[in-house]
């Protein structure tokens, strides 16, 4: 499930990425658009009874998570800041789901996040991009820590996880899409004209990875699920090379193999 919404996920950077050089806007019909498709469900599923919380803490931490991602992506090539920023949430989601939810750290977990977090540093280490770049890309990893930990605990507070999970793409996309949406003003009416066929396939894309990431976390130990989602860098190098026509050198190619390593441990050993 995790390594199917990791390329997933990578998928939709990929195309938010070549989507123009407006990137408030086009988070706003990525956004938006999840918003939507889930919108007719919030008629059927039962309300998130129990997760109102967590869910107003997503909305916070997708906003600064989509806001440092529109950033980093606006100064960079996505092969430069997208291992920096999955790379290192997996460590932080690890620590926060051990002192939030009580999850276990074994010997395994912490060699697989090892491996991840070392092929990270690969990947970034060469021809790295700016600094204020890896600034809102280290901002971007931190966000992701805060909401994987966070919507991991309002998807088991509530009793039907699909209510979480609908709910939470409905807040989210309403909230932020609408405020980048408001903030980009006749620019977004502009790009939506021409972009939002892409903006809702990114949008459905969008909701398939992350209700995979949301069911899994309902079942099993957030630390080593989120660094299996993290193959997504390996996936992201990837598309960037073949499809961005992006750079990607032998050392950054190392540091895939070790992110891939990593996932291998943890799917084994974990």
């Amino acid at each position: 499930m995790m390594i199917g919404s990791g390329m997933i996920h990578a998928t939709v950077n990929a195309i938010f990425k070549a989507g123009g050089s407006d990137k408030m806007s086009g988070r706003a019909m990525i956004d938006g658009s999840s918003a939507l498709l889930m919108l007719p469900l919030a008629f059927i599923v039962p309300l998130p009874h129990g997760a109102w919380i967590w869910l107003a803490g997503s909305l916070a931490a997708h906003l600064v998570y989509l806001t440092c991602l529109v950033r980093a992506f606006s100064l960079a090539d996505m092969s430069a800041v997208y291992p920096v920023m999955r790379g290192t949430a997996p460590v932080i989601a690890a620590v926060a789901s051990v002192m939030v939810l009580g999850d276990p750290i074994t010997a395994a977990i912490a060699l697989g996040i090892a491996f991840v977090c070392l092929g990270t540093v690969l990947v970034a280490a060469r021809n790295a991009p700016p600094w204020r770049a890896i600034g809102w890309a280290l901002g971007t990893g931190a966000a992701i820590a805060v909401y994987t930990v966070v919507d991991a605990r309002g998807v088991r507070a509530t009793p039907a996880a699909i209510s979480y999970v609908v709910w939470d793409f409905i807040v989210t996309g309403v909230g932020i899409g609408g405020y980048f949406a408001w903030r980009r003003g006749h620019e977004f009416v502009i790009a939506a004209r021409t972009q939002w066929r892409v903006g809702l396939i990114a949008g459905a894309l969008s909701i398939a990875s992350y209700s995979l990431a949301l069911g899994a976390y309902r079942l099993g130990n957030v630390a080593r699920l989120a660094s299996l989602r993290e193959t997504s860098i390996v996936f992201g190098l990837i598309i960037a090379a073949v499809f961005l026509h992006e750079h990607v050198n032998r050392t950054r190619a190392l540091g895939g193999g070790l992110i891939a390593v990593g996932a291998a441990v943890l799917i084994v050993l974990g």
